[in-house]
């Protein structure tokens, strides 16, 4: 019967990723945007932006607990292919404990070059981004997706996460189009999820 301790120690270790993002809500509020981690459906979907035939690494922001990098890596990102960047320090062991191969950064996603260091001048396939940009200001977030878009080649997606109903960074206001990507109501709360990206191309596969 080695299917119940195994179901529960996959329980107690989900168990102990809300309590750790518990945590990290009550010491930095504005820097987790939830009190629970992302569910998998959001970050299944997240992920699928993905092209991993491009032979270009992928970023992933505000990673948290890890279960968007999970997905990512199960969409079939190489670890060593992946470079995610975390504020909390604490979430930052957590990650370093789980995923040992993957490039993770401890820094402030609104500041990558800084943060990314000798790695500033890569190009990424694609952003995934899980940052509450709903705590910042709206000018930031405006350059927030602007300093990204030019971290990926033209036509390539930001998949952004938000509990708002509207996209937190709005049309209109720079060089980007702005697509709804998916509602997620298996998330709590339930999710929406944005893409971004240079005007003049499709929806994102």
């Amino acid at each position: 019967m080695a299917r119940g301790p195994g179901l529960r120690k996959a329980f107690a270790e989900k168990f102990d990723d809300e309590l750790r993002f518990f945590k990290g809500w009550i010491d930095k509020p504005k820097a987790v945007g939830s009190i629970i981690p992302t569910s998998s459906v959001t970050a299944r979907r997240m992920a699928s932006v993905i092209d991993t035939e491009s032979g270009l690494p992928v970023l992933e922001l505000g990673p948290g607990t890890g279960v968007i990098t999970k997905a990512i890596l199960a969409h079939g990102v190489n670890p060593e292919d992946l470079y995610t960047v975390e504020y909390s320090e604490d979430f930052v062991r957590h990650l370093k404990k789980q995923f040992h191969r993957v490039n993770i950064i401890h820094g402030d996603a609104f500041d990558l070059d800084t943060t990314l260091g000798d790695k500033r001048g890569l190009m990424f396939d694609a952003v995934v981004s899980g940052v509450p940009l709903l705590n910042f200001p709206v000018a930031r977030r405006i350059r927030y997706i602007e300093n990204l878009l030019a971290r990926i080649p033209e036509g390539r997606p930001i998949v952004q996460l938000t509990y708002g109903p509207l996209s937190p960074v709005p049309a209109g206001k720079g060089d980007y189009t702005v697509e709804h990507f998916d509602f997620v109501l298996r998330n709590i709360p339930p999710t929406q999820l944005w893409i971004y990206r240079r005007p003049g191309f499709g929806r994102a596969h």
